[in-house]
């Protein structure tokens, strides 16, 4: 009888434990405007960055062709070291002047902690942007509206209830 009692308390130890490591995250709707240039749709990687600089995760992709990538150059260094899949991640580049609407999903762990949100951006036969925008993951940052430097106009997040 003991023995069935200490086997489902730690069966209920371990569910309770695994629950708990499960990552909470919230989707957020990223509106991403362009600005107005001339040339090929923009290939754009959204990456979650951690407090050291460096990327932890891919969160979208925009521009679905693979031949295309490795002009994002440092977003490709990192993503040929670790590989994942990203087809459920990825959409059609976007072009001078246009909008885009996404859905990014981000841990909640990761507000407030030193994180960020970047955006690197390149077209075809144009300049290459590291960090078009890179906005801090913060409550407050999140709430308000970032500016790019490069093909990016701005970006606006809103989290979905």
């Amino acid at each position: 009888m003991k023995s069935i009692l200490k086997i489902s308390l730690v069966g209920a130890l371990l569910c309770l434990l695994s629950f708990q490591a499960t990552a909470q995250s919230s989707k957020y709707k990223c509106m991403l405007q362009m600005s107005n240039y001339m040339g090929e749709g923009a290939y754009i990687v959204v990456s979650l960055i951690n407090p050291k600089g460096e990327y932890e995760k891919t969160l979208y992709v925009m521009g679905d062709d693979k031949k295309w990538y490795n002009t994002l150059k440092e977003w490709h260094k990192f993503h040929s070291k670790k590989p994942t899949n990203i087809s459920a991640k990825t959409g059609a580049s976007v072009t001078g002047g246009d909008r885009s609407i996404t859905t990014i999903e981000i841990e909640d762990s990761k507000i407030n902690t030193g994180y960020k949100l970047r955006f690197e951006t390149a077209v075809e036969d144009q300049k290459y942007h590291k960090a078009d925008l890179e906005m801090p993951l913060t409550s407050a940052a999140i709430a308000e509206k970032a500016e790019g430097k490069g093909y990016i106009r701005y970006v606006r997040l809103s989290k979905i209830q």
